[in-house]
């Protein structure tokens, strides 16, 4: 198993989670624009370190459920109805006007590292879905949970998320305005990349049937 698949695995997997907008990325994007690029990424590392466990924790929790098959299938199950569910929802949502963007406060004084990972450590979605893909993509046998290839999917999950973040705060004021931006846009997004998990996740249990 090649430590250097998995670790773009990984930061393929974080990049899909993080990119459509989302409390942390806009508030890394809102201080960068209002306290400077610095403290910007300052507060998108803070968010990475508390990633990185919630990444190490996801996939731990994967590799317990591995020796449980019979629980796998029933949350692959589960799973694909939710997404499905998901897509559905945000692909009919994307056909209503755009809502005002609201804009946000940030108003802590603080370390922006540790705001970033006070915000980031109140999202625990990373944890669930980081352990459903890892199953996913070991079920596919392209990663396993050897000590090497684990840390190796982390650090990729790391360095995407923190692409994400790099990329909204130095690009969010020039794309602001755009198409790209905009919630039907992102509804799209959102839509069609749980679409693609739900189609992944439904050849896997056709193939496990």
């Amino acid at each position: 198993m090649s430590i250097t698949i998995t670790f773009f695995l990984g930061a393929l997997v974080a990049l899909i989670g993080v990119i459509p907008p989302g409390l942390l990325n806009m508030t890394a994007a809102k201080i960068s624009l209002k306290d400077g690029y610095s403290r910007g990424i300052t507060f998108s590392i803070g968010a990475c370190v508390i990633i990185l466990f919630q990444t190490y924790i996801g996939v731990l929790f994967a590799r317990y459920l591995s020796n449980h098959q019979d629980v796998v299938e029933v949350l692959q199950r589960v799973a694909f109805v939710l997404f499905v569910l998901i897509t559905i929802y945000f692909l009919a949502i994307a056909k209503t006007e755009d809502k005002p963007k609201t804009e946000l406060k940030v108003k802590s004084k603080k370390s922006r590292f540790f705001q970033g990972m006070l915000l980031s450590a109140l999202n625990v979605f990373p944890i669930p879905y980081q352990a459903y893909m890892s199953i996913t993509i070991v079920s596919f046998g392209w990663m396993n949970f050897e000590k090497s290839i684990v840390f190796s999917y982390v650090a990729g999950a790391v360095t995407g998320s923190f692409v994400v973040f790099y990329f909204y705060i130095f690009f969010f004021d020039k794309i602001k305005s755009k198409t790209l931006t905009s919630q039907k846009s992102m509804n799209y997004l959102i839509g069609t990349i749980t679409g693609i998990i739900s189609i992944i996740t439904l050849f896997q249990i056709i193939k496990e049937i």
